[in-house]
């Protein structure tokens, strides 16, 4: 895969409590990636990046929520998540900026 296509696949880790719970229970990290990325690049861009093994990789598409803008309803845009299963004893650590 292209090396700069990889670099720009991630766009943020998704802080939440339902981030912090899945990454408890099931060792998954929870991305923002970008809405053509595919399970393949989202794997090679965190092994890359963060230097860990992927165990396996599920994308959601996230419907953009309705909004009133004064009278006229508008929406925000739509977006895609990714669960990344990264292998046993493996983690990526957000606060110190890395891999522990």
């Amino acid at each position: 895969m292209n090396h700069q296509r990889l670099m720009q696949v991630l766009l943020a880790p998704q802080i939440s409590e339902k981030a912090t719970y899945v990454a408890d229970k099931y060792s998954q990290v929870i991305f923002r990636v970008t809405s053509d990325a595919t399970k393949p690049e989202v794997k090679g861009a965190v092994e890359l990046l963060f230097k860990v093994s992927v165990e396996s990789v599920q994308i959601a598409n996230v419907k953009g929520k309705q909004k009133k803008f004064g009278r006229v309803m508008g929406r925000r845009r739509n977006w895609k998540k990714a669960y990344v299963c990264l292998k046993p004893g493996q983690e990526i650590n957000f606060v110190d900026g890395g891999v522990v």
